[in-house]
């Protein structure tokens, strides 16, 4: 029988691993790259998912109430790698997630926000969420597009990224029409993202949209990328 996992010391003891093997100058040119928005350890993404994987086959990966407890406390430290450590163990557990886990990816989406956590939180692990449970879409993803956080607008606008012929197209349409007028680089960049990736299932409904909306020069510029005006 597997021993309780203690998510207190569980995440400590991953804080410590990944600490043991930073590199302090790979770690001022990520924190650069980052805006220095965040500290980094300066583990790159291959040592950073290899390293989380030997813990995981040692300690095992929590689930239900453990697992977000691990994530707050992983997401409470100041190294951006701790961050992309606990969205590496909630994908781990994505195809068991209950609904109870929307009000915790809201909370992460709005908490120390940036591209590189929001698109994950938002395209992956929403996006799944989501689509197991698409009675919590007037709960969330409508309420995140009235927001006044641009990272929860933003992932309203990105939670559909994978569904292809699944995505609810009124809504999507109806979510970018919300955000058109806005100035910020992130909106106009994920307006242009999620017409893109859609353009993948009906590229003539997205021309048709762009071609009627009064839409961003980026967001037309993204939309259109593969696809082209006509």
């Amino acid at each position: 029988m597997n021993k309780p996992i203690d998510p207190e010391a569980y995440a400590a003891d991953l804080a410590s691993l990944l600490r043991a093997h930073a590199h302090p100058a790979e770690a001022v040119r990520m924190a650069a790259y980052m805006k220095n928005r965040y500290p980094f350890f300066g583990i790159k993404s291959p040592a950073r998912e290899a390293l989380t994987r030997q813990f995981a086959a040692e300690r095992g990966i929590p689930e239900g109430d453990a697992l977000e407890r691990v994530v707050l406390a992983l997401w409470a430290q100041p190294e951006r790698e701790l961050q992309n450590v606990a969205m590496s163990l909630l994908e781990k557990r994505v195809k068991r997630a209950d609904r109870g886990q929307a009000d915790l990816l809201e909370r992460l989406i709005a908490d120390k926000s940036w591209w590189d956590t929001v698109d994950m939180l938002a395209g992956k692990l929403a996006g799944t969420l989501f689509a197991k449970y698409p009675d919590l879409i007037p709960a969330y993803p409508d309420r995140w597009i009235l927001s006044d956080n641009l990272w929860l607008r933003r992932s309203a606008l990105l939670f559909q990224l994978s569904y292809r012929e699944r995505t609810d197209t009124e809504r999507l349409f109806r979510y970018i029409r919300l955000c058109a007028g806005e100035a910020d680089f992130f909106i106009r960049k994920a307006i242009g993202w999620a017409l893109r990736q859609y353009a993948r299932t009906d590229a003539d409904a997205v021309r048709a949209f762009v071609r009627d909306t009064p839409l961003s020069p980026l967001s037309v510029r993204e939309a259109l990328k593969r696809i082209g005006s006509d």
